[in-house]
């Protein structure tokens, strides 16, 4: 996925009422700009951090500028925009780049199922003759220790999810969880049982029930994010 225009830099001022953030533009210009992301977002919303921001084109949007990347000072890069996470993933899927996907020629977006929600993808058609596969898509951006963690806050919707694939994979379908790896330097992600234990317990659950995991990392730039690769983790 390419940045058109490429994103713009900035340093943060703060960030406040969950959706908005202060930054300073690279000629000295104080804005505020949209923060596409609810969550904590624990080690990527420091005062003094680089942020990469987009610009719309919609002249409707009260504020146009979105908030898409954090740079750290150790060079790392951080896309806290979550919205993206289900665009690259759904670019991934079509395009055959995660490998224990690849047999499925239809790849359909936000189908109802379980407890009222929408799966974020559904694959059907699969040329292995394998069972339809219901995908939910997680963003993680948490890094403590070296070590990445999902979730950053407490989840009831990730929990939620989690015992959805449970039951599906109970159904006889494919049950896929996919990290998309949005921080550069994050190797591996772990549930984070010291922020949310239930969302831990469910998610050793679902292994045990035969959910697949897949992280999937990606490189990120001021210009793109790209490069989708991935890493299963076995079920045990």
């Amino acid at each position: 996925m390419q940045f058109q225009p490429p994103l713009q830099r900035g340093i943060l001022h703060r960030r406040y009422k969950r959706f908005l953030a202060d930054i300073e533009t690279s000629d000295g210009k104080l804005i505020t700009i949209h923060c596409p992301n609810t969550g904590a977002m624990t080690g990527c919303a420091e005062p003094g951090s680089i942020v990469w921001y987009s610009t719309s084109d919609n002249t409707k949007r009260k504020y146009p500028h979105t908030w898409e990347l954090t740079e750290l000072p150790s060079g790392a890069m951080i896309c806290v925009n979550t919205g993206r996470a289900n665009t690259l993933v759904g670019e991934a899927l079509r395009q055959q780049c995660i490998p224990q996907l690849v047999s499925y020629a239809c790849v359909r977006p936000e189908v109802k199922y379980g407890e009222g929600s929408r799966v974020d993808f559904l694959l059907t058609e699969s040329a292995a003759k394998e069972p339809d596969a219901y995908v939910e898509v997680k963003s993680v951006t948490l890094l403590d220790n070296g070590q990445g963690y999902f979730p950053d806050a407490v989840s009831t919707r990730g929990q939620k999810h989690l015992r959805e694939l449970i039951e599906v994979k109970a159904q006889g379908y494919r049950a896929v969880l996919v990290y998309a790896v949005l921080h550069t330097e994050i190797q591996n992600v772990h549930p984070a049982v010291h922020i949310d234990n239930q969302y831990a317990a469910l998610y050793e659950q679902a292994l045990a029930a035969g959910v697949e995991i897949i992280e999937l990392f990606f490189d990120l730039s001021p210009e793109e994010i790209a490069n989708p690769h991935t890493d299963l983790k076995k079920n045990t």
